[in-house]
């Protein structure tokens, strides 16, 4: 259930992180058309919600735009339209995603009267109907589960948890720490096992030891013991229980990486190492008895990544007594099936989760709920139907046009950099050479053979899924990359970069306004998904990107006085960030966001400069009283239109790799001085930069 963790380090998103475990349901291969033909079932467009163009009414003319960019842009909007009670953000990216949630809604809905549905149909529909059949859910209770929570119950001693452990991850359970496939750091054609890290229920480790997050940490307690007390464990135990489960992860918090620590140096993923070596470090959880159970060959090396963090779990296993293990191994199976479970799960889930941690007020409807759970479970089989209806081609021909524009742009800085050598330029030109987009959707769909879903049991079959993306996932290593799988799932908005493939991801749903409008002018495009494209060419070249070559392979390809040249202006940026605060009294973290800020800055530079070739020699229009320069920074600010609670705000600042929107909106402008000529700004005002205060990368 830690999968999620092995594949943040290799999507540098625009929003959020790529996933690890791609999904997949039953049954045979599904190549074929996917839905009936569009002339039989079309979407109902009047029952979707439109997205956000920009309109020159949205400029607030109490702001100046030299002052404060981003609420000149976007604080008339954002007051127009407040966050939903069911959501802890709200801005043109959320309008995009639930844009997308009702496409979906109205595809499963429509799916799950076929008579005759196909392979894929059947897989979608089956986990649509047991998710919204409440009353069966609510019925059955614990009972999907009460198998696992047997095992538990009967463990004796730290063999038979260390066997339950390595039970768990063949189904893609463990609790405790994610172990998959992802390509070889030093041969990135071929798969190699990753094990790293896991075990806690909170965002980072920093909360189980920073004051501010005492209240969090108190409120994360009582929700264990709430847990608890709903598998049935007597209200005072469960209390006590939750301590000691508490004391449990914070021993794990002490041993792990921090998101920034793991931001900031992907090397900590990949430490490879011999079975029979790594038997010696953990030899209470011996790893050539986890590949025996697991049902792979014995590898000659994986990566036991953290090091530290398997040797304290080696550690716990011989001085934990058995019942605190029972304890944990028990809420974290039922905290992480909640969503599955019956109403008092649910509601003791969104409790902690929603409302205290992030500040959500309202529980989404159950609908969003399930349509989240078949993304987890079977997102692409999913996208099968997504795109058959709502991606048309014209969109991909553009973006493949965009994408062409803004590569050359980014060619063209590469040779003109001043700071880096003729030797590291010629290898970063040869970097620039091997790029590859994906656009909206995969070339080739996965297949779905070997899964089995029905219409009885919502957690059954969502367990079921998750070993099947498990054992999926298992049986890549050792083989081939498969170089047309997707990390991202069609209808998702976002976008990512892959170093160890060296491409570029763009899903069909963030092809729409105000990402990609085709209804507008070439400036407003090339600020908004014209950036996107940049930001994530750029990540091939930020701090941790620049760590991988041509090929994808994790090499040293700098010059040692360009990369002395190339960390003094990284340097440089990151405390320009730490100078902002993301609300008052809350700062944000420069080095944590630094890889994204760099991609930021270079997709802003990048995409402005393929602007001006694209529109050279073209009058300008000024639409809505604006020059193209005008809307070009307006399409960039527009695309960061965002509100987001406080209490979910704080989680953000704490683990996120990314800037706040407001500060992603304003700041790499304030680096070009193209945006202050663009608004007539002077020297001194707050979105100026000159001399050193200026940063420029890429």
């Amino acid at each position: 259930m830690t999968q999620k963790l092995l594949r943040v380090f290799v999507a540098g998103s625009i929003a959020a992180a790529g996933l690890l475990a791609q999904s997949g349901c039953s049954g045979k291969n599904d190549n074929e058309a996917v839905v009936a033909p569009t002339s039989q079932w079309k979407l109902d467009e009047t029952q979707l919600l439109q997205p956000v163009r920009f309109s020159g009414t949205d400029l607030d003319p109490t702001k100046n735009a030299c002052t404060d960019f981003a609420g000149y842009v976007n604080d008339k909007w954002l007051a127009a339209n407040p966050i939903p009670p069911d959501q802890t953000a709200w801005g043109a990216s959320d309008v995009l995603r639930q844009r997308a949630l009702d496409v979906q809604h109205q595809i499963v809905e429509h799916t799950a009267t076929l008579k005759n549905p196909t392979h894929v149909q059947k897989i979608v529909a089956d986990l649509w109907t047991t998710g919204m059949d409440e009353a069966r859910v609510n019925a059955q209770g614990l009972k999907p589960l009460e198998a696992r929570l047997e095992a538990i119950g009967a463990l004796k001693d730290a063999p038979a948890i260390a066997d339950y452990l390595r039970k768990a991850t063949a189904k893609g359970e463990n609790p405790l720490f994610a172990f998959g496939a992802l390509p070889d750091f030093k041969d990135s054609n071929v798969n190699y096992g990753y094990a790293t890290q896991g075990g806690l229920g909170l965002p980072d480790k920093t909360y189980y030891f920073d004051a501010d997050k005492k209240a969090i940490r108190e409120a994360y307690q009582r929700h264990i013991g709430k847990v608890l007390e709903l598998t049935g464990v007597p209200a005072e135990q469960a209390t006590a229980q939750a301590a000691r489960v508490m004391a449990f992860e914070t021993r794990l918090a002490r041993v792990s990486k921090s998101q920034e620590e793991l931001s900031r140096d992907i090397s900590l993923y990949y430490n490879p190492t011999v079975p029979a070596d790594a038997d010696k470090i953990t030899p209470n959880f011996p790893w050539t008895s986890f590949f025996r159970t697991v049902g792979l060959a014995q590898p000659k090396t994986f990566s036991l990544a953290i090091p530290a963090f398997h040797k304290e779990v080696n550690t716990m296993l011989a001085e934990v007594p058995v019942a605190d293990w029972q304890s944990y191994l028990r809420y974290r199976l039922v905290d992480e099936m909640s969503p599955y479970l019956s109403q008092p799960f649910v509601d003791e889930n969104f409790d902690f989760y929603g409302k205290t941690l992030t500040g959500q007020k309202e529980q989404k409807p159950r609908w969003k709920r399930v349509l989240a759970a078949i993304e987890d479970s079977a997102g692409e089989a999913m996208g099968q139907l997504y795109v058959d209806v709502a991606f048309p081609a014209s969109s991909k021909a553009q973006m493949e046009q965009l994408v062409d524009n803004l590569r050359q742009s980014l060619k063209a800085r590469i040779e003109n950099l001043t700071w880096m050598g003729d030797d590291t330029k010629q290898k970063a030109l040869a970097k620039w050479e091997t790029f590859r987009p994906k656009i909206g959707y995969p070339d080739k769909w996965r297949d779905w053979s070997g899964l089995e879903t029905q219409r009885d049991s919502y957690a059954g079959n969502a367990l079921a899924a998750l070993a099947f993306n498990q054992r999926y996932d298992l049986n890549k290593i050792g083989k081939p990359v498969d170089k047309t799988e997707w990390g991202m799932t069609p209808q998702t908005v976002n976008a990512y970069y892959d170093p160890l493939q060296n491409e570029v991801v763009f899903p069909a749903a963030i092809l729409q306004p105000p990402e990609f409008d085709p209804q507008v002018d070439e400036p407003m495009n090339y600020g908004a998904i014209g950036a996107v494209i940049g930001h994530e060419l750029t990540h091939g070249y930020d701090d941790q990107g620049s760590r991988f070559g041509p090929t994808g392979n994790f090499e040293e390809w700098w010059a040692p006085a360009d990369a002395r040249r190339f960390k003094a202006l990284t340097t440089k940026l990151v405390k320009q960030y730490n100078g902002y605060d993301a609300a008052p009294g809350l700062k944000v973290n420069g080095n944590l966001t630094l890889g994204e800020n760099i991609a930021d800055l270079g997709g802003l530079y990048i995409a402005y400069d393929a602007m001006q070739r694209a529109t050279a020699d073209k009058p300008d229009p000024k639409v809505d009283g604006l020059t193209r320069e005008q809307r070009f920074f307006i399409g960039w600010a527009t695309s960061w239109r965002k509100e987001i609670s406080p209490e979910r705000l704080k989680v953000l600042v704490a683990s996120d790799p990314h800037s706040p929107p407001k500060i992603r909106a304003s700041v790499p402008p304030t680096n070009m001085p193209a945006f202050a000529q663009a608004f007539a700004c002077k020297e001194g005002d707050p979105m100026v930069r000159t001399g050193d205060k200026l940063v420029v990368i890429w």
